[in-house]
């Protein structure tokens, strides 16, 4: 089979939810991907943050195949040798009580909404099926019925409702907005994404998280940063967050906290939040399983013991460095913005036209895979394991096609 037959079973049996590049990927390894014709391209979007330690990791392979022997899944039904070790590996590098391991990003959010009311209704005292929380626009943290009832993203909520209630929406970065919201005394937590990540990388102003983390803490309201993308190094540090000094009061991790081999998410909290949650109030028959806490703790080690946190400032400032120069070079680019390894170019046209795509398209032609975000904005997120020469190569690349179509 070639790539046109893959792509023609997709079509032929698969829901068309996606629209994917034009290129069927047989294996990876580090910064590399290769396509069923064999052709190697680096890598520029990570699976959307989740192989940060780079595409089959060795030391993951290992410790998956060795768990696969000994216990793949229990449900929580019983307790295991694995997840108490993981429980208290996050717990402690990240400075929480407790932790709740689920699966997917999206159920991570979930949990942290439930956790926010049940919180509000039994610590805060917000009357019965009156909590309310506060989102950002602009934000992404999946697409069940409560992710696109918070979403202000038409292509997330068009034709799915009647939508949840309970949520408040304000624009990103907005203080004066934030602090007026708040003053509803049922407010029980504001939901934030410290970089935007799906709506194209956006960094908002030095400070602003420090001063929403304070003005949540000022009216007893819950600080719940969505670091599902951003997070475990992304940024050029463990969390986004930390580059402001703050420490959510509930704490959403995923993506890379397998380093891409399954789906693994988890919330952090304290004592007082999480405890609100009794036997039975929440679950999930897959989270916590004995393979996920090994890689877990596998993917954080590899994170540290391979300073890939120091990694990604280093090499993400060699990119926007990179970046800043080719916007003097072309008028195709509107703004570049980014931090750590997280950056994006927006190009400089409306959402609505195909440019970016037709440039992804040459980057993919050239062997270097990326993806727009938002009609005219392109993502730059390789695994932070790329180095110094590699980068290198792929700013070379981009120089090469931003500039032939100029």
């Amino acid at each position: 089979m070639n790539a046109a037959d893959y792509i023609a079973l997709e079509s032929d049996f698969g829901a068309h939810n996606y629209h994917p590049m034009p290129v069927v990927l047989d294996k990876g390894e580090g910064i590399y991907v290769w396509d069923v014709e064999g052709k190697r391209y680096m890598d520029f979007l990570s699976a959307y943050s989740a192989v940060n330690q780079g595409h089959c990791h060795p030391r993951l392979i290992e410790a998956m195949l060795e768990q696969s022997k000994k216990l793949t899944l229990s449900s929580r039904a019983f307790h295991t040798t694995q997840l108490g070790l993981a429980e208290q590996a996050l717990a402690q590098r990240f400075g929480y009580d407790k932790v709740l391991f689920m699966n997917t990003g999206v159920e991570a959010g979930e949990s942290a909404i439930k956790l926010a009311r049940k919180w509000a209704y039994e610590v805060k005292g917000v009357p019965a099926n009156q909590a309310n929380i506060i989102v950002a626009e602009g934000n992404f943290w999946g697409r069940t019925i409560a992710a696109v009832s918070s979403s202000t993203d038409p292509s997330s909520f068009h034709n799915f409702g009647p939508f949840t209630p309970g949520f408040t929406k304000i624009p990103y970065e907005d203080l004066e907005a934030l602090e007026i919201a708040l003053a509803n005394p049922n407010v029980a937590a504001f939901m934030v994404e410290p970089i935007q990540g799906e709506a194209g990388v956006r960094v908002p102003f030095a400070g602003y998280l420090k001063a929403a983390s304070e003005l949540c803490r000022k009216h007893r309201v819950l600080f719940i940063a969505d670091e599902i993308q951003t997070g475990l190094g992304r940024t050029g540090a463990w969390l986004a967050c930390l580059h402001e000094g703050v420490q959510p009061d509930v704490l959403l991790l995923g993506k890379a906290l397998s380093g891409g081999f399954m789906p693994v998410s988890a919330v952090l909290a304290s004592d007082e939040v999480m405890l609100t949650l009794k036997p039975g109030e929440h679950g999930s028959t897959f989270g916590g399983n004995p393979m996920a806490c090994v890689l877990s703790m596998t993917a954080l080690s590899i994170i540290e013991e391979e300073q890939l946190v120091e990694n990604a400032a280093a090499r993400g400032t060699q990119l926007m460095h990179f970046l800043k120069s080719l916007a003097e070079k072309t008028s195709l680019i509107r703004e570049v913005r980014g931090k750590g390894l997280l950056c994006a170019i927006e190009i400089n046209t409306d959402e609505e036209s195909p440019l970016a795509y037709e440039i992804c398209l040459k980057l993919m032609q050239e062997g270097l895979l990326m993806k727009p975000t938002h009609g005219n904005k392109i993502r730059l997120a390789p695994p932070l394991t790329i180095t110094q020469t590699q980068m290198n190569e792929a700013c070379g690349l981009i120089e090469k096609v931003f500039l032939s179509l100029s």
